[in-house]
């Protein structure tokens, strides 16, 4: 049985303040939630996030990583400075990194084994446009982005990770995938595994990214294929992120 995973991704959103307030709420709300929980605030607030979550069972996250282990990039961020901050998970190819700073297929790949090279888990973000599923495109353009990380890493990479479907066209719309259209993805992305390695496929924790709520996590997490959830507007809200947290048991 995959234990089901709710990580939420705070993107470029938080204060000292707000923070605090924020974990105090999680941290003391997730007794009763049997999944596990992880939140990737920005940067900045890695430190003190880290010292609030100490003793929890809330997992701290990033939310991207350089390819680089060392060096002159300004303004980019190690796996291994990340570990030493505490980090379990960090967010790999997320729809608005590979839009938003042209982040391509292979960088996101490079980004992957390095996150694994720095001991941490990388959650690897995929998903089609709304342009590309109104093609047609959706289970071809998954798979290659599948496919460029199991190119580079191998397949069995995979089992010390967490593959997140995140429909670009459901995030921040208030759109969201039904659990059918969510589920068959999912099933998708399984199988391609499988057909490489069926043991990795079986352990291989897969999650739904696209407006996922309060009112509709339990529908989403109850497909088979669906193993939690990668949360974004919800996870700033410390009621709606543990009443998905919940609807994950």
């Amino acid at each position: 049985m995959r234990k089901k995973l709710v990580a939420g991704n705070w993107k470029m959103n938080g204060a000292r303040e707000s923070n605090a307030a924020l974990l105090a709420a999680l941290v003391g709300g997730v007794a009763d939630c049997a999944c596990d929980v992880a939140v990737c605030p920005p940067f900045p607030y890695l430190g003190q996030v880290a010292d609030l979550l100490a003793g929890s069972k809330v997992a701290l996250g990033a939310q991207t990583l350089s390819e680089h282990a060392a060096g002159a990039f300004t303004g980019e961020v190690a796996g291994a400075m990340l570990a030493e901050f505490g980090c379990r998970y960090v967010l790999v190819g997320h729809s608005e990194r590979r839009t938003l700073f042209a982040e391509c297929d292979g960088q996101v790949a490079a980004k992957f084994a390095a996150a694994q090279s720095a001991g941490l888990i990388p959650i690897l973000c995929v998903g089609e446009t709304l342009a590309q599923r109104e093609s047609g495109e959706t289970s071809s353009v998954v798979a290659a982005q599948m496919a460029a990380v199991i190119d580079v890493v191998g397949v069995k990479a995979l089992a010390s990770a967490v593959v997140a479907y995140e429909p670009v066209w459901a995030i921040g719309t208030g759109l969201t995938a039904t659990p059918a259209q969510a589920q068959a993805v999912h099933a998708a992305i399984r199988a391609q595994v499988a057909a490489l390695d069926a043991d990795v496929a079986a352990g291989l924790r897969i999650l739904y990214g696209g407006s996922v709520k309060a009112q509709n996590a339990a529908d989403l997490f109850g497909q088979a294929d669906i193993d939690g959830g990668l949360i974004g507007g919800a996870a700033l809200v410390a009621e709606d992120f543990l009443a998905i947290c919940r609807a994950a048991n």
